[in-house]
């Protein structure tokens, strides 16, 4: 039994296939005038790069080829100064360690300095203690000294004044009167 398939069949497949290959075809042609312009578009764009891009391209070559000395130069300086750096921290390393053992030696001294000075303090507060102990003992010596001048010489020199005091009175009081009595004998002859 073989069953034949009618032919139409046959037929819409060919149409439908027809219809596809064609759709195909103008898929592809729009493909095609896409491309071209798209290819169209590349072309103004690799112009544009040629005219703008190349020149820029070799302005940075040339002028990598002139910095690229100067580059170097400048790296091995900074490697040079990195070394100089680290020399300079160690030397400073090194200072600074000095300065810690200076200070320290200022600070041990500084601390003798001050007992020095303590000591010296408390001597001058002894000296100054016996210094006021012999003013004060001079000045009292001076006082009784004084006193007893004043008590062995001052009252009799003061009893001998007041009998030449005395004396001195009794005289004036004499002639006080041979006065009055020559004064009334001058009467206004009285020079």
């Amino acid at each position: 039994m073989t069953h034949q398939i009618p032919e139409w069949i046959f037929i819409a497949f060919i149409a439908i296939t027809a219809i596809g290959v064609l759709l195909q075809a103008i898929a592809m042609l729009g493909i095609l005038f896409a491309l071209k312009g798209a290819l169209k578009q590349v072309k103004e764009v690799s112009m544009t790069a040629e005219l703008h891009v190349l020149p820029a391209v070799a302005t940075a070559k040339r002028l990598l080829d002139e910095v690229s000395p100067k580059v170097k130069i400048a790296a091995e300086n900074a490697v040079t100064l990195s070394q100089k750096a680290i020399e300079i921290s160690q030397r400073a390393s090194v200072a600074s360690e000095h300065v810690a053992a200076v200070t320290e030696t200022l600070r041990e001294q500084s601390v003798q300095v001050s007992e020095t000075l303590g000591d010296l303090l408390k001597k001058t507060e002894v000296q100054a203690e016996r210094v006021d102990e012999m003013v004060t003992g001079t000045l009292d010596s001076i006082a009784h000294a004084t006193a007893t001048w004043q008590r062995t010489f001052a009252g009799p020199l003061r009893q001998v004044t007041a009998v030449f005091n005395g004396l001195r009175a009794g005289f004036g009081v004499l002639r006080g009167r041979e006065r009055e009595v020559h004064v009334a004998a001058d009467g206004d002859h009285f020079v």
